[in-house]
């Protein structure tokens, strides 16, 4: 198969290929013109050239906020980059409940937990309370699901022990917290636990939060990731899409061109 041309692309500001970028960030320095230069001369320094100081803000003692125009003389082939995705055909609300009736015949059941020491709820709930987001119904809303949402600092020992329990078609794991990598320990401690129990490669396997995406979940051993702004429907479509999968169900034409069979 030929390669496909070079495809160059810059950041557009003003104009297409102008290169102009905008970066935020925040100094240890009082707000003053001295500080604002200094901002000025680290994104220089960074490289960017027509620097100008767009806003600076007081954030606490001794410390400013600036927000920071710049031109950038970097690029980047969009040709050459292969990044894995999730890409479901997706099914509104009616549909995608009238194939569950039609080809699974029961609820399809699903667990989420913010694991491990994890107390932020906001991702999970967003995903599985009734209300939803942006106006996209969560799991609970739909009559051929039957969502659990199991709040924030679950074990994942116990995760898998409720996953095996309520014979579970997927299971969401959140992860808000992101210091020092630890939302990256804590989805590898949930996957071996789904090992010891058997689970892996049985049900389909989530992982979400603000730093997550598709690729970091395929190399903690996850089956799909789903990172900011993702809406209920997203994840209600995929885990239906993998569960017809398993079962040999799928409808014709339900993968994408490039998806993977």
């Amino acid at each position: 198969m030929a390669k496909p041309g070079k495809q160059i692309i810059r950041p557009y500001g003003d104009r297409r290929d102008d290169g102009m970028v905008q970066l935020s960030f925040t100094l240890p320095v009082p707000l003053s013109e001295k500080a604002k230069e200094a901002a000025a001369q680290f994104v220089r320094k960074m490289g960017f050239s027509d620097v100008k100081v767009a806003a600076s803000e007081r954030a606490a003692d001794s410390y400013t906020f600036f927000v920071v125009y710049a031109r950038s003389g970097m690029y980047v082939d969009y040709s050459e980059i292969d990044v894995p995705e999730v890409v479901v055909k997706k099914l509104g609300f009616d549909d995608l409940n009238k194939l569950i009736e039609d080809q699974v015949g029961r609820k399809v059941v699903v667990l989420g937990a913010c694991t491990g020491t994890d107390s932020h709820t906001v991702g999970i709930d967003a995903i599985l309370n009734m209300k939803g987001f942006a106006g996209d119904y969560g799991l609970e809303r739909y009559p051929w699901f039957e969502a659990h949402n199991l709040g924030s600092q679950v074990p994942n020992d116990e995760l898998v022990r409720r996953a095996v329990a309520t014979h579970a078609d997927a299971v969401l794991v959140s992860q808000v917290v992101t210091q020092r990598d630890v939302h990256k320990d804590n989805a590898r401690q949930f996957i071996e636990e789904a090992k010891k129990a058997g689970l892996y490669g049985k049900l389909s396997l989530l992982l979400g939060g603000p730093r997550v995406d598709h690729k970091l979940a395929l190399e903690l051993g996850f089956d799909a990731g789903f990172g900011a702004g993702t809406k209920p429907s997203d994840v209600a479509n995929y885990i239906v899409h993998s569960l017809l999968k398993r079962l040999g169900k799928e409808p014709s034409g339900q993968h994408n061109p490039g998806e993977p069979q």
